[in-house]
C-alpha cells in the first residue's frame, strides 16, 4: 500500500525540515515547499492526499492557497498557524479548510489530526453506520450511499467534512446536537477540540443548503429544522 501523500508548506527552513522528518518517521510522504505558489505548482504535479499550509508564507500566503486547492479539489487541509489567533483560524476554515493546528505544535498530536481528517475524508457510505436510503427534507435530497446532496434538484458541492456534518444532522432532525458531541462524531475527536471549527463549518453548510435549515440553540449547539 502506497504511503499517505502529505504536501506541506512552511517558509521556515528549520520547522519545515523537521516536521517533514517526524511525519516521515510516522510513515508519511512529503512534499515540502517554502512559499505558495511554489506549494501550489506541487498539488497540482503531484495530487497529494492531504495538504498541510502554513497560514503565514510568502507568495501566496496559506489562505489563498487554500482557496485555490479547494476550486480544484476536495483533498483535506489542515492551516497551520503561528498563534490561536480567532482571525487567522476562521479565515483558515472560512477558505475550506478542514482543521487547524498551532504553533509550536506536538508531533503526536499533529499525526493524530492529520490520521483523523484522513480517516473522516476516506469514510465510504457503506462505512457510515447511518440508514442508507435517500432522506429529504423540503427541497434538499440527500442521498448517503452515493454521497451526493441536491437543493432543489441542484447538485450541491458539499467537502466531505460537510457532508458527514449535514449527514450527522440528517440522522437526527429537530433533536439539538451539542459542538462537543459534533466534533466526536464528526471531526473523529477523542480529546477536546475547538468549537470554532463546528462553527465556521455550520456556517459554510449554511450557505450551500439554506441559512434556516440549521438553526441555532442558544447555549447548546444546532438542529436540522425537521
Amino acid at each position: 500500500m502506497a504511503a499517505t501523500h502529505v504536501l506541506f508548506v512552511e517558509d521556515d527552513d528549520v520547522i519545515r525540515e523537521a516536521t517533514t522528518l517526524a511525519l516521515e518517521r510516522d510513515g508519511f510522504q512529503v512534499t515540502a515547499a517554502p512559499d505558495g505558489l511554489t506549494g501550489l505548482d506541487a498539488f497540482r504535479a503531484d495530487r497529494p492526499d492531504l495538504a498541510l499550509l502554513d497560514v503565514m508564507v510568502p507568495g501566496l500566503d496559506g489562505v489563498s492557497l487554500c482557496r485555490r486547492i479547494r476550486d480544484e479539489s476536495t483533498v483535506p487541509v489542515i492551516m497551520v498557524s503561528a498563534r490561536a489567533d480567532a482571525i487567522d483560524v476562521v479565515l483558515g476554515l472560512e477558505a475550506g479548510a478542514d482543521d487547524y493546528v498551532t504553533k509550536p505544535f506536538d508531533g503526536a498530536v499533529l499525526v493524530a489530526r492529520i490520521r483523523a481528517v484522513l480517516r473522516r475524508f476516506r469514510a465510504s457510505a457503506a462505512d457510515d453506520p447511518r440508514d442508507d436510503a435517500l432522506l429529504s427534507f423540503g427541497d434538499i435530497a440527500i442521498d448517503p450511499e452515493g454521497m451526493e446532496v441536491t437543493r432543489a434538484g441542484e447538485r450541491l458541492a458539499l467537502t466531505p467534512t460537510e457532508m458527514r456534518l449535514l449527514l450527522e444532522f440528517a440522522a437526527a432532525p429537530g433533536t439539538v446536537l451539542s459542538r462537543d458531541r459534533l466534533l466526536t462524531r464528526v471531526w473523529d475527536y477523542d480529546w477536546g477540540g475547538d468549537t470554532r471549527v463546528v462553527d465556521v463549518h455550520v456556517q459554510r453548510l449554511r450557505a450551500k443548503v439554506g441559512q434556516d435549515r440549521i438553526e441555532t440553540v442558544r447555549g447548546f449547539g444546532y438542529k436540522l429544522r425537521a
